[in-house]
């Protein structure tokens, strides 16, 4: 069985991943919490890691049968035929998401400059500074392929 990325209707994530795991299709849709703040409250949101994707271990006969799902818009497509992704990928991607949030300590970073995470997930990973603002810095990890914005 093979890891395939599916494109679903905008905010359609959640509910697409619990109607394919009932269909008995194993399905990962990454989520992480974010605090939103309205004018009168604040509230923790879960919401999609990757808006609008979700991915499926699927046999490669049986890959139509994500379709009877509402919600389901194609299979992301790489070099004219379905992507598959990793399974080491899809771990890491776990991983990575269940580590524990830690404080990042924000030096005098200018951008260009390449540095050395210390701690946490991605310790001992060489980063380029992409972007300074006043309160984010973003980071590029090329070994991992993912661009970290960390907040200030």
């Amino acid at each position: 069985m093979e890891w395939f990325a599916l494109y679903t209707k905008p905010r359609n994530e959640k509910k697409v991943a619990e109607n394919l795991a009932a269909l008995g299709i194993e399905v990962y849709c990454p989520l992480v919490t974010t605090i939103k703040q309205w004018s009168d409250r604040k509230k923790k949101v879960e919401s999609p890691l990757i808006p609008s994707y979700v991915f499926v271990k699927i046999e490669e006969a049986n890959r139509k049968d994500v379709f009877q799902v509402a919600g389901v818009v194609q299979y992301v497509f790489w070099l004219g035929k379905p992507a598959k992704i990793q399974p080491y990928e899809i771990e890491a991607l776990k991983t990575q998401l269940d580590a524990p949030i830690i404080n990042v300590t924000i030096e005098t970073w200018t951008p260009k400059a390449q540095i050395q995470i210390s701690e946490g997930p991605f310790k001992n990973q060489m980063a380029v500074v992409e972007k300074v603002s006043t309160n984010k810095v973003t980071l590029i990890l090329k070994s991992l392929g993912i661009r970290l914005i960390i907040d200030r």
